[in-house]
């Protein structure tokens, strides 16, 4: 039996990718801010050894593009943003994601037909 911990860690997988395009819908954001803003929300707490080749998987896939920019504290960071297909991606995954979870707040609330 698995126990809570793999639980929400098999969840969070399934939706990692659509937690990244959302921060990005905000504001463009290098890696590291990722993880860190992943991990204000209860749940999605990640590594940067996961989210950089979700990130790089993301480029790829033409959803987010990249830019160099200085920072103040050391070397250029590169800065993520979306990509007009990761607007549209991102839109498509939201309403997804809301459909899923009507259903499944209905089934575990027993009122699913």
């Amino acid at each position: 039996m698995a126990g809570p911990d793999e639980h929400l860690t098999q969840l969070r997988k399934g939706s990692l990718q659509l937690a990244v395009l959302a921060l990005l819908a905000s504001e463009p954001r290098y890696g590291f801010d990722i993880v860190e803003a992943l991990a204000a929300h209860p749940g999605l707490d990640v590594n940067a050894g996961t989210i950089y080749p979700l990130l790089t998987r993301l480029k790829n896939a033409g959803l987010v593009e990249t830019t160099w920019q200085e920072s103040p504290l050391g070397p250029p960071r590169k800065y993520y943003r979306l990509s007009a297909a990761g607007t549209a991606e991102l839109a498509a995954q939201r309403a997804a994601w809301d459909q899923l979870a009507a259903t499944m707040t209905a089934l575990l609330a027993g009122t699913a037909r």
